[in-house]
């Protein structure tokens, strides 16, 4: 025993045990093959380019051409419908109808949306609930009604009518969204600015305004694009020809007989442009609010 005891101090103290690398987990996305992922995306992409290069295709091809390849290139259908077709008019009629329903609905979907979220009264869930039915009703049922209000009141032609409708038909959806966002949003931070000396109003601006910008990106986007895009009040409500927009515009492209391909592609375009480039810049303000919106309320 005296030997082993002097051996193993000769020896030093034994060496430290050498670390291991840990071991890297695998997940989900690691095991699946890359080609299983891009080519479904790859195909959905081919799906969904092709109808626009074709609506393109036709608008900056000339007539009668058949080449599969835009060359030479022509404006000749552009300025067809922006001239003679009134489509610059269209366009200034549908982009004043669709900021004003982004105006009047963002507005009043706040404050339905504040009373909802912040205040415990007794039709609250009865409201909510009505609300929520109200989207299964279809735009078309609310046409007779709407068109005998506005008749009665002499708006009938009246691009105020349009404006009216679209905002009345996207309230519902908006104040649901707005309440959600404005219950993400502590209500310790009002009492602290109520403490401070602000009114209520003034600390909803100061406080939770700021950060609502973007669930208010996210509902006032759905309402211009609805809007924009809507065919059926424009085309009841307006009847004459310097009041109609965008949509109504590109039926009227289509006859009984023949319909101008080059035309009608050159409008959708024109129709499409405001869209994408809305969607362009506000896609981060988007995505954040909806999520927002979607998490709690």
């Amino acid at each position: 025993m005296p030997a082993a005891e002097s051996a193993a101090q000769a020896a030093g103290p034994p060496a430290p045990a050498r670390p291991t690398a840990p071991r890297r987990r695998r997940r989900a996305w690691d095991e699946v093959p890359r080609w299983q992922i891009y080519l479904p995306l790859g195909v959905y992409l081919l799906f969904t380019l092709v109808p626009f290069y074709w609506i393109l295709l036709f608008a900056v091809r000339p007539a009668g051409s058949t080449s599969l390849v835009p060359w030479p290139m022509t404006t000749e259908h552009f300025e067809k419908v922006w001239t003679e077709r009134s489509f610059a008019t269209f366009f200034q009629n549908s982009l004043l109808i669709g900021l004003a329903t982004l105006v009047m609905t963002t507005v009043i979907a706040l404050a339905g949306g504040y009373a909802l979220a912040r205040f415990d009264f007794r039709a609250r869930k009865g409201f909510m609930l009505a609300l929520l039915c109200s989207q299964f009703v279809p735009g078309a049922l609310l046409l007779v009604p709407l068109f005998q209000i506005f008749a009665n009141l002499r708006m009938i032609n009246s691009l105020g009518s349009v404006i009216i409708a679209e905002t009345v038909f996207q309230l519902p959806l908006s104040m649901i969204l707005i309440s959600g966002f404005i219950k993400n949003v502590p209500y310790s931070l009002e009492e602290a600015a109520w403490v401070d000396g602000c009114s209520r109003f003034a600390a909803f601006r100061i406080v939770v305004l700021p950060l609502l910008r973007p669930g208010l990106v996210a509902v006032g986007s759905f309402a211009f694009v609805h809007a924009w895009n809507h065919f059926l009040f424009a085309l009841m409500f307006l009847s004459s020809q310097e009041k109609q927009t965008i949509p109504v515009g590109l039926n009227t492209l289509m006859g009984a007989d023949s319909v101008d391909l080059g035309a009608l592609a050159a409008g959708g375009v024109i129709a499409a442009v405001p869209v994408v480039v809305v969607f362009a810049f506000i896609q981060k303000w988007l995505v954040t609010g909806f999520s927002a919106g979607a998490v709690k309320g």
